[in-house]
């Protein structure tokens, strides 16, 4: 029990402390904390002290819960939360005055509430609607003015909340996005290098399936990289405060994604044949010195991913003997007497994969230079490497 409070105390610090040294998640909570403190405060400021609203309670309420993680889902929860608060008022009006009495009237009404509120259409803001009835049947408040009042209050508690969220460092959530972009390479390439150390080393059952384990892990950081990306559109919907803060730039094209989709899959497929061809170096002697140099020369490439205009040209060059390796895969499978000709078929196949994907990797270099100067300054570039290169030269230079 005591460790387990120690260990949460050291996170509460870690995370007190990233907040006030560095911007990340720990910053983004804290920002919208007080941003939802402070539109509540407001919001209270003018409906209960000085416009001294019969129902000053649901304007603050209102604001506090509408200062979401994202512009759009402000606005969203706004239109939710008015809709639910006025069906739940309505319905419990309609039973007090109906039943004259409480209980027949929560008897009546808060069954449609609850129901109501489990739309899934309404989101979360659904459990309001039980709430907002309750508080009309326990007050007994339910004439048109107080009826009018709770929509009015609920009106510029979320006009308020809106607006705080909107104008006061209007969260962008892109992040995320480049934090993954550079981590997935990486892990691609750690785990390359480690499958092309191992194959010339110890070489057993249980390596190669922890081999497959981070490969399947890679694979979810792609599906986490999705869900980022998906985060960041969102916070781009009816972002007024884009323009102001030029710290915040919108990640590079989706179709980054779904290369890297495919790039984890022919790791994953290459460490399930090397986890069930586990004989393979007896089976197959010259195997692993030829796909070792291999996937080396695969994870050098990743690692030199965002490196200078230097080691991405080494990076070019490193893909080329890769590519001279697979073809000396290629021709022990052509052979035809080594024993282990099905896991070697896999392995040609899949190796095949992942080069043509890493040179259309190589190739996009130069598009997201282009697309990181277009996002500053407005103007494209044609496409040419800084030795003056062309993609079509370089792909047909590796021909």
């Amino acid at each position: 029990m005591w460790n387990a409070l120690t260990r949460e105390a050291a996170a509460v610090g870690r995370s007190v402390h990233n907040c006030f040294t560095e911007s990340g998640p720990e910053r983004d909570t804290a920002v919208q904390s007080l941003k939802a403190a402070g539109a509540a405060l407001l919001a209270w400021a003018l409906a209960g002290w000085w416009w001294n609203a019969p129902m000053a309670l649901l304007a603050p309420w209102t604001a506090l819960f509408l200062v979401q993680s994202t512009v759009y889902r402000s606005l969203l929860t706004a239109l939710q939360q008015v809709v639910v608060v006025l069906t739940g008022t309505l319905l419990a009006a309609g039973a007090l005055a109906l039943t004259h009495d409480t209980m027949a009237a929560m008897a009546l009404a808060l069954p449609l509430t609850v129901l109501l509120g489990n739309y899934a259409r309404l989101g979360t803001q659904g459990f309001y609607a039980p709430t907002a009835a309750l508080f009309v049947l326990v007050y007994g408040s339910y004439s048109g003015f107080d009826i009018l009042h709770r929509l009015l209050e609920t009106l510029l508690g979320a006009a308020i909340g809106i607006a705080v969220n909107a104008c006061v460092l209007p969260p962008v959530h892109s992040g995320r996005v480049h934090h993954l972009r550079a981590r997935l390479p990486q892990d691609c390439a750690c785990l390359l290098q480690e499958v092309a150390d191992g194959i010339e080393t110890s070489y057993d059952k249980e390596r190669a399936r922890g081999w497959y384990d981070s490969a399947v892990r890679l694979a979810d950081v792609v599906t986490e990289l999705r869900t980022a990306r998906r985060w960041s559109d969102e916070s781009r919907r009816f972002n007024p405060g884009l323009r102001l803060r030029r710290s915040a730039v919108p990640p590079p094209p989706a179709e980054w994604d779904f290369t890297w989709d495919r790039i984890t899959e022919h790791i994953r497929a290459i460490t399930r044949s090397l986890s069930e061809a586990v004989t393979l170096p007896e089976s197959a002697p010259g195997v692993p010195g030829i796909l070792s140099p291999l996937l080396r020369a695969a994870g050098d490439v990743l690692d030199c991913r965002n490196g200078t205009a230097d080691e991405r040209h080494q990076a070019a060059q490193t893909l080329k003997a890769a590519f001279a390796a697979h073809d000396r895969l290629a021709s022990v499978l052509a052979d035809g007497r080594q024993a282990a000709t099905p896991a070697l078929g896999g392995l040609t196949a899949d190796t095949e994969r992942l080069l043509d994907d890493l040179t259309t990797v190589v190739d996009s270099w130069d598009d997201e230079t282009s697309w990181a100067d277009t996002s500053r300054d407005g103007t494209a570039r044609d496409g040419t490497s800084q030795d003056g290169t062309s993609r079509a030269d370089r792909r047909a230079s590796r021909g």
